[in-house]
């Protein structure tokens, strides 16, 4: 197997005959695979249908859950998902089925109202700037644009997000926050260092009312009896004398049913007064009953670990598989594509050469799989270098997901040969 990057003209037109009779070869079995989003598999929503028979509505101080009240969530639920996010109870919140909508919540509670007393709205004031470490998760992204924030993109690296950038660009009064997914990062799957946590937590920002958006959203999908952590962001910023900095999120959504799990913000108390006092206007309280159910089926279980084990059993197999056909396929062809191979979460990157991921994934389309749109984890949807696409393989079955794969690698060595041959 030849290294493409030193190819003649010559062989590169040879090699592209011989994939496309590949290519070919794959259009004609009629795939329709979907790998465009992160969805659990019907067999990981299986582990939870248990929680169909739970009938538990009173919780461990005799709050009856079927009741209105307890807008921050019932006291039991509220200490359960304490101890998951590393806060205290009085510091955390437990809200609805959706993460993303508490995140966009709280974003609309800086922008109508602000963070800080006497702070001005982040609405009135003459510019708002958002940081996005990038490849990141596009719906993250999107609530920031919807607010009219301008959108940063900080590249992202093992470690995290490029701290030398954060620590330059926060020094403008206009950038606001930054979204982060500390621990197996969507899409790289890559887990925040000790020193990123610190430095983000000290770090001195011209925004009084910066705010770090910690997306907790895949701490407990491990694949590996090896669990990857990080510091807890509230622990260190109060260490550094910024306590009201971070707001954590977590969600049960990955882990039961998504779109029907349970959600939590961990924050400080003054942050958690300022949510109470501005959500008291959209309702009354939340589905506490879910809640309820959550918790106590977690204990029925086992504990949410057991749970997630099961989960990993499923899910581990697949990106194995995935990871297993890249190196297969591309490893012998030069540098014309590098992944990740993380070891939790939902999603791994592939990076093509520059100015070759639109065209990877149409490929794949026209031959049946559908992935993510390329620049999707980009702000505004815009691959300043169009070589990065998000691959999602939880969903397909295990058979289905390996065709994807090697389809993957010829729509990607087809690009590659495409490219070369235009500059040849």
């Amino acid at each position: 197997m030849a290294d493409y990057l030193s190819m003649t003209k010559p062989q590169l037109l040879e090699e592209q005959a011989g994939l496309q009779q590949q290519y070919d070869a794959f259009a004609q079995k009629g795939l329709k695979l979907d790998m465009s989003r992160g969805k659990p598999s019907p067999e990981q929503l299986d582990f939870s249908l248990g929680l169909l028979e739970m009938t538990d509505h009173i919780d461990d101080t005799g709050v009856d859950a079927r009741n209105y009240g307890e807008l921050e969530g019932l006291p039991e639920t509220r200490r359960y998902f304490a101890s998951l996010l590393g806060a205290k109870p009085e510091e955390t919140f437990v809200a609805g089925n959706s993460s993303l909508n508490f995140m966009y919540n709280m974003v609309d509670l800086g922008w109508r109202k602000g963070f800080v007393q006497g702070e001005k709205p982040w609405k009135d004031q003459e510019r708002i700037k958002f940081l996005c470490p990038s490849p990141g998760y596009d719906r993250h992204f999107r609530v920031t644009e919807v607010f009219g924030f301008e959108l940063l993109i900080v590249p992202m690296t093992p470690d995290g997000p490029d701290m030398d950038i954060v620590e330059d660009l926060v020094q403008d009064e206009a950038v606001k926050g930054i979204w982060c997914i500390p621990v197996y990062s969507n899409p790289d799957g890559y887990v925040y260092s000790d020193e990123t946590v610190r430095r983000l937590a000290k770090m001195d920002t011209a925004a009084g009312d910066f705010r770090i958006f910690w997306d907790n959203a895949y701490f407990a999908h491990h694949f590996t009896k090896d669990h990857k952590t990080c510091l807890n962001i509230l622990d260190e910023s109060r260490k550094a004398g910024h306590e009201d900095r971070p707001l954590m999120f977590c969600s049960t959504s990955k882990m039961t049913f998504a779109g029907a799990g349970a959600c939590a913000m961990a924050a400080s108390v003054a942050n958690i007064k300022l949510a109470s006092d501005f959500l008291f206007s959209t309702t009354i309280c939340y589905d506490k009953i879910n809640q309820l159910r959550h918790v106590r089926y977690f204990a029925r279980e086992g504990g949410l670990e057991a749970h997630m084990q099961r989960h990993a059993a499923v899910i581990a197999p697949k990106f194995k598989t995935v990871i297993k056909t890249l190196h297969a396929e591309l490893d012998h062809h030069g540098k014309i594509a590098r992944w990740t191979e993380p070891v939790g979460g939902y999603f791994l990157s592939l990076f093509t050469l520059d100015g070759c991921a639109r065209r990877v994934v149409e490929l794949c389309k026209q031959a049946g799989v559908v992935l993510t749109g390329a620049g999707a984890a980009y702000p505004y949807g815009k691959d300043p270098s169009d070589n990065h696409i998000r691959i999602a393989p939880t969903y397909p079955p295990l058979d289905e997901l390996e065709l994807a794969a090697q389809l993957l690698c010829i729509c990607t060595r087809m690009a590659s040969v495409e490219k070369l041959l235009e500059i040849a």
